[in-house]
């Protein structure tokens, strides 16, 4: 399993906030969930997809095996799940 996290550091709401990716949905989840996200907070709408996760929950990300990514990773990475997310997407009917 590949995690990334980045250190982007994005000042919201009195806090600093980062970007938290994987190869696939399956393992972005998971780890989210081991890091005591939920699923909802996940930016699937978004031009690339992904977690925010304040730099407390980054650090322990990288505690818990994440490795640090740079932006490129990043992107790259979200590329990869917004790819899989189309995948996922049903079908819409066209009668």
């Amino acid at each position: 399993m590949t995690v990334y996290v980045d250190d982007e550091q994005i000042p919201w709401r009195g806090k600093l906030w980062c970007h938290l990716v994987a190869d696939t949905l399956s393992e972005v989840h998971a780890f989210a969930r081991r890091l005591g996200l939920r699923q909802a907070w996940f930016q699937s709408k978004s031009v690339y997809p992904h977690y925010d996760v304040t730099v407390n929950v980054r650090d322990r990300a990288l505690t818990m095996g994440a490795s640090m990514g740079d932006r490129q990773t990043i992107i790259t990475c979200s590329k990869l799940l917004k790819r899989e997310l189309k995948l996922e997407a049903p079908a819409v009917s066209q009668s």
